[in-house]
């Protein structure tokens, strides 16, 4: 009997050789399997079915988990301002995570003898859906051709035309990676220390050239409508990631250790998460204390390191999760924004728990709640530390 393998399949460049290469090269019953993070819709999933069959696959698998990518990913990410290294907003890292879950939940269901990846040995991929694979179904093989055969994409390219794969391999000069939350790009650039993607390697070019103001509203840290629509937060999202795009807001480039040791450098495109987070960073700082965002900032920068990492699995990260949902208790409110060519700009928030507005003082200006003479006495006991540790003879 033939091996039976489910392929993780995208349809790009790597997946396309894996498919072709399990079917011609290892005889396999090929399942290629798509899913979806956000970053597909219909034709583009019946495209998907067609281009699987043509490259030999048996059958074909299109699942949407876009509502469970953002109900127990996003929406902590969000909670947590996470953004690696103050930049990036782990558009893929953490699609990759849910991706392969979902692949291993359908692998067990289908009873296959093998899944199979597209992940080249010199990137993060390999490692999440690995870790994943390994820790939900241990049982089942893991084919990674790509790795194992160390292909460049030049050698790619040539055994697909090889075997009259008809496609545009000019744009497979770059490595596009989409979903709802973000886009990454990497190409010849990324490989550098300083030479920049050029303006047509980004799926959005600029298209607005005046500015405007919008409005988000969060509930309980939710982003829930945009400028008094109502929406779920998937479609905020969609549409922030829509009418940033057209502003060509939200590229930047991240640099970063990889899992495997060596810094690894990557583009991007995210104009809704990056006003999203940064949007509901603002109104934290607003409606919560000042040790809720200290402390929240620490678990926060572990939540991201581990879900970038592909240790989504791990049971801390479920508590991490009740943490960062038990602080967005007063984090409702409106956050207004400015939108002009490639940037945007943080106007300010409006919310019935802002603890600026109190009527107990007004920072700079006029005080109810203490007396001068109240303050000399805070100063003084506040400094007695510092004022012993410089009263020694050596200090």
């Amino acid at each position: 009997m033939k091996k039976k393998v489910l392929l993780a399949f995208s349809g790009g460049l790597d997946t396309s050789y894996c498919a072709l290469y399990l079917v011609k090269e290892c005889g396999f019953e090929v399942v290629a399997a798509t899913i979806n993070t956000g970053g597909f819709d219909e034709i583009a999933a019946n495209q998907l079915q067609e281009k699987a069959f043509s490259l030999g696959a048996l059958d074909y698998k299109f699942i949407d988990e876009t509502a469970r990518f953002y109900e127990q990913g996003i929406k902590y990410l969000i909670f947590g301002n996470v953004l690696k290294n103050n930049t990036y907003p782990l558009s893929v890292s953490a699609e990759r995570v849910f991706q392969a879950m979902a692949l291993a939940y359908l692998a067990i269901e289908m009873g296959v003898d093998a899944i199979a990846h597209g992940s080249t040995g010199a990137g993060n991929d390999q490692i999440r859906f690995d870790l994943i694979f390994q820790t939900m179904c241990p049982q089942i093989e893991i084919i990674t051709p790509i790795r194992d055969l160390a292909l460049s994409r030049e050698e790619e390219i040539s055994y697909l035309q090889q075997h009259g794969v008809e496609g545009a391999w000019e744009k497979a000069l770059y490595s596009i990676n989409e979903g709802l939350w973000g886009t990454s790009i990497g190409g010849m650039e990324t490989l550098t220390s300083n030479v920049v993607l050029p303006e047509e390697a980004f799926p959005n070019q600029l298209q607005e050239v005046d500015s405007e103001v919008i409005e988000i509203r969060f509930e309980k840290g939710e982003p829930v409508s945009l400028n008094g629509t109502i929406m779920t937060p998937i479609d905020v999202i969609k549409c922030l990631n829509e009418w940033g795009g057209k502003y060509a807001i939200g590229r930047d480039v991240h640099v970063g250790d990889t899992l495997i040791g060596i810094k690894g450098r990557i583009g991007f495109e995210a104009a809704g998460p990056l006003m999203l987070i940064k949007g509901h960073h603002l109104l934290e700082k607003h409606t919560l204390s000042k040790q809720q965002l200290f402390i929240k900032d620490q678990m926060a920068a572990f939540y991201g390191s581990l879900m970038h990492e592909g240790q989504y699995l791990d049971p801390v990260m479920r508590n991490i999760e009740a943490f960062l949902s038990s602080s967005q208790k007063n984090v409702t409110g409106n956050v207004e924004i400015r939108l002009a060519p490639y940037r945007f700009q943080l106007l300010g928030i409006q919310s019935d728990f802002d603890l600026m507005q109190s009527a107990v003082a007004n920072y700079g200006e006029t005080n109810k709640a203490w007396s001068a003479a109240e303050v000399k006495g805070f100063t003084k006991i506040f400094s007695n530390q510092t004022k012993l540790y410089y009263g020694l003879k050596d200090a």
